[in-house]
């Protein structure tokens, strides 16, 4: 008996290359923790940048659009992981993993600047209401850029928090890839 011909589209395609381990496995790992710690985080940057009025639209626009992207494009990268569905989909999930999150860390980073950006834009203004009348007095100092924004103490601490929690994700993301870069070449 002559033996079956094999099928070619069978042979032509690489079996997919994931150094990470399948299923909820991948939570015990750095790796997966810090993926979780990137949705976490950056999701309460999406949260404080929203709850701040959005003071410069410009600005803080990129910030959205890098938080709320990169919240969902890592979700659904973690969703692949634990379900198995990585596994399914032929490609080099390594060389995705490290280039995703190269660019999540250079999209992040200039989030981040642009946030502390805008923090900074407050330039000493303070918004005081006089004690024991309904007047408002603003007390604006020299502006130090050519931005500047009027914000009052809540939207200047929740400014403040959106900066710090952008520049945490920034540093998951960095060290993210690195370790994806370390798997890649291993």
């Amino acid at each position: 008996m002559s033996e079956p011909a094999t099928n070619p589209a069978a042979t032509s395609f690489p079996a997919p290359t994931l150094s990470l381990p399948l299923g909820l496995d991948v939570l015990r790992t750095y790796s997966g923790a810090l993926v979780c710690l990137e949705i976490l985080f950056g999701g309460l940057v999406w949260i404080l940048v929203a709850s701040s009025n959005v003071p410069v639209p410009l600005l803080q626009g990129w910030v959205m659009f890098v938080s709320i992207t990169s919240f969902i494009l890592s979700s659904t990268y973690l969703i692949f992981l634990v379900t198995g569905l990585a596994d399914r989909i032929i490609t080099d999930w390594n060389v995705l993993d490290v280039t995703y999150h190269f660019m999540a860390l250079l999209f992040y980073f200039a989030a981040f600047v642009l946030e502390a950006a805008t923090t900074a834009a407050n330039g000493g203004a303070h918004i005081k209401i006089l004690p024991n009348s309904t007047e408002t007095v603003m007390c604006i100092a020299y502006p130090r850029g050519n931005i500047f924004t009027v914000m009052d103490d809540r939207q200047y601490s929740v400014n403040v928090a959106a900066t710090v929690f952008a520049f945490v994700v920034t540093l998951c993301y960095g060290c993210s890839m690195v370790m994806g870069f370390k798997r890649w070449m291993s």
